[in-house]
């Protein structure tokens, strides 16, 4: 499924919007702090929040230290406390053991996405629970009595992954699910009877199967006579209903009622905008909706018996990225982000009604009044499609102070810009440059046809719909239309290479962090882990072993790199699975012959996304600078920073 699968495989108020885009009243520019990169990145990323079994405690994972470690939040102080200290592999907390303070972590080597999953006592010795040298390891929950682990892991075929599970006394694995045709496990019953698995069929459409261990029977659930994205939410305390979100029928997801006796589905739950995900809580007490409405995710709270709305304080620029209830149903962890600030995490008492907050972030030596808060635009394209996009403005643009302005594009293909906080876009618009991240057709979020529209059309309408957003940023009066350059990262980095390739008089300048060069080499390469979505893959941008690959010839970068003509940025990890080194080794030495500016920066530690703090203030510095010298034209500011 594209919009699960393939995001995860590489790799955002309404604004009315006419034949022109519907502009508001500009606020006053204003000077504001700018700040380094270093300051910048004094901030803190922090993730999960697993609640520990007496509600005391939540399991964290932070960057506070320059690399990812658990961490431990004592919920009444708010007091933090490191859990590991790992200063060469990141590492990110899973849970607790339940009814003890023993927890379990992941990690891999260098960002080769080979994670293991670790045990650490109490004392602080550690053992790897998934030792394989080759193997991948996916967290997957606790048995209802919580006395075992279940997992997923791929020692057995490095294509497919098998469900195990695990018990807490030896640690020993005992498999559950051998998985032999690539259908991928989604969830597991308590009673571990049925299993929730999923076919993939295209990136936009997946079968959902029941199987029943008890009987050997597999039941296709939806109506495979048209097609639809199926993905399984998970399975009812008493064993007897499976939850789960599809399309069928919609424009966007929704959630499914199906009771597993009589084959009876019912729609539990459907908006306008897709439904992102749906939580029980560990009796069932309260149901959570987490619904993508416009680049930013909104909560919904239910009492799941009933069906009535449960009061819940209201969360200002709030995107809730993750939600996790304790098993006494007590407390809420949330994981909230907005765009001036890093992700948060809060604390509700149901008992007391309190939300509280149990991080700061942001870095006080940034005022937050000199970000830029995430504005929702949409401008047309060249064939009149609205295209959706986060705008962030610099404060200090005016019409008498014109700013260089940059497209952003994001990973994929179907990722989606969201109005949430990146420390770069936001220490480029500190800066003074405008950032257009823009929503090109093929991104999720906006409906299943809007999705579709980029099917084996990447590097053509899809790269328009960034030319236009060009175009829109030229027809603003505080734009500087001379300087707008392109930047993005994984499937956005190929797009970067599109567009200095087959468009290279629309943009001054073009930062490519680990971009698709070669598509042929690309696909051909996919790790085997993929396997389960490789056709799907296929069908969306190409066989590489078909005649297919006239087209993928046509629009892979790399084998049209001496029409690069403007200055170009490469950002890569040396251990990126997903986009090969040599993919931008290649790029850069072909660029080079054409006697144009290439900056290149490689991460030896680093693979498709880059983790350590280190290596982000290196990178992310570069490109301010080079973005100065090459697009604002500023040489004295480059060479300062």
């Amino acid at each position: 499924m594209k919009r699960t699968m393939l995001l995860a495989a590489f790799a955002g108020g309404l604004f009315a919007c006419n034949d022109q885009p519907t502009k508001t009243e500009e606020p006053q520019a204003r000077q504001v702090a700018q700040y380094s990169i270093e300051q910048f990145y004094k901030s803190t990323n922090v993730g999960g929040g697993a609640i520990s079994s007496d509600d005391k405690k939540l399991l964290v994972s932070s960057n506070e230290s320059g690399i990812y470690n658990a961490y431990e939040i004592d919920i009444t102080s708010g007091s933090q406390k490191a859990l590991t200290s790992s200063t060469k592999e990141s590492v990110f907390g899973n849970d607790y053991v339940p009814g003890g303070t023993s927890f379990i972590y992941s990690s891999d080597k260098g960002g080769n996405e080979n994670d293991h999953l670790f045990l650490q006592r109490p004392d602080g010795t550690t053992k790897d629970l998934t030792p394989g040298a080759k193997e991948k390891a996916i967290f997957f929950g606790w048995s209802r009595d919580n006395k075992s682990m279940y997992y997923q892991s791929n020692k057995r075929d490095p294509r497919f992954f098998d469900l195990y599970k695990m018990d807490t006394t030896t640690w020993k694995p005992n498999l559950l699910y051998k998985n032999d045709n690539g259908y991928d496990v989604g969830a597991l019953s308590d009673n571990e009877r049925y299993l929730a698995l999923v076919q993939t069929i295209t990136t936009s459409s997946t079968n959902l199967y029941l199987a029943d261990q008890q009987t050997k029977q597999t039941k296709l659930i939806n109506n495979d006579s048209t097609p639809s994205s199926n993905a399984p939410l998970q399975f009812s305390l008493d064993n007897n209903t499976l939850y789960y979100l599809t399309d069928d029928g919609s424009e966007y997801q929704y959630v499914v009622k199906y009771d597993i006796p009589t084959g009876k589905k019912e729609k539990l739950y459907s908006t306008n905008w897709d439904v992102m995900y749906m939580y029980l809580s560990y009796n069932e007490k309260y149901r959570v909706i987490g619904v993508n409405e416009d680049g930013k995710n909104k909560i919904y709270i239910f009492d799941h018996k009933t069906g009535a709305a449960v009061d819940f304080p209201k969360l200002d620029d709030g995107d809730v990225q993750g939600v996790n209830i304790s098993r006494s149903e007590n407390k809420m962890r949330l994981t909230v982000g907005n765009s001036k600030s890093p992700n948060n995490i809060y604390v509700y008492d149901f008992g007391t009604k309190e939300l509280k907050k149990l991080t700061n972030t942001l870095t006080p030596e940034i005022k937050e009044e000199d970000l830029v808060p995430a504005e929702i635009v949409r401008y047309k394209s060249f064939d009149g499609l609205d295209i959706p996009a986060i705008y962030y403005k610099p404060q200090q643009a005016s019409a008498n102070n014109k700013v260089p302005a940059l497209v952003w594009v994001h990973g994929g293909p179907g990722g989606q810009s969201r109005a949430g906080y990146f420390s770069l876009i936001q220490y480029l618009v500190n800066h003074g440059y405008a950032v257009l991240a823009v929503n090109n057709r093929g991104s999720s979020g906006y409906g299943k046809t809007f999705y579709k529209m980029d099917n084996r059309n990447h590097g053509e309408k899809d790269l328009q719909d960034c030319v236009w957003g060009k175009k829109y940023l030229a027809s603003l009066p505080y734009i500087d239309s001379t300087k707008i350059g392109i930047i993005g990262g994984s499937y956005g980095g190929y797009m970067t290479l599109a567009a200095l390739s087959f468009q290279p008089d629309e943009f001054k300048v073009g930062v490519d962090i680990f971009g698709v060069a070669n598509w042929l080499r690309t696909l051909k390469e996919i790790p085997p882990y993929w396997e389960s979505f490789r056709k799907a893959l296929y069908e969306e941008i190409g066989d590489p072993n078909t005649t297919d690959t006239v087209r993928l010839k046509q629009f892979s970068p790399l084998l049209h790199a001496s029409n690069i003509k403007k200055p170009l940025m490469v950002l890569q990890g040396a251990n990126d699975p997903r986009v090969l080194k040599i993919e931008s080794d290649e790029v850069v030495e072909a660029v080079k012959k054409n006697n144009v500016p290439v900056d290149y920066v490689v991460f030896p530690d680093e693979g498709h996304g880059f983790l350590k703090k280190e290596n982000e203030i290196k990178g992310y510095g570069q490109i301010l600078s080079f973005l100065d010298k090459h697009l604002k034209g500023d040489t004295t500011k480059a060479k300062l920073n």
